[in-house]
């Protein structure tokens, strides 16, 4: 159960680094990208994401571990739904719940 939270929290923090880098885009000069706690903040989540990655990965097989990723995918939709208000179409829904078909899949096996 602790490896399967684990992977969930990685992949959540994979996805709110991405939202983080995402306001971290809004000014690309140098000068204002190193005054941006965003900037730190999407770099600390994918960092913590990797260190979960490599602890998971001591324990689960890489064939099942890197398919799992795929649910960052998951959670950036319904996060840029909800916090950055983006459209979800129904080929992003279906593209997620075909993610998801797959990692129920891979999770099973």
């Amino acid at each position: 159960m602790l490896l399967w939270s684990a992977v969930l929290l990685m992949t959540l923090l994979g996805s709110v680094a991405s939202l983080m880098l995402k306001f971290a885009s809004a000014d690309l000069r140098p000068t204002s990208l190193l005054r941006d706690w965003h900037f730190y903040a999407g770099g600390f989540g994918y960092l913590l994401a990797a260190l979960l990655n490599i602890w998971v990965l001591r324990h689960l097989d890489l064939s099942v571990v890197l398919p799992l990723t795929a649910l960052t995918y998951v959670w950036t939709l319904g996060i840029a739904r909800l916090v950055l208000g983006e459209l979800l179409t129904w080929r992003k829904v279906l593209g997620v719940a075909l993610i998801l078909v797959g990692v129920v899949l891979i999770s099973v096996a």
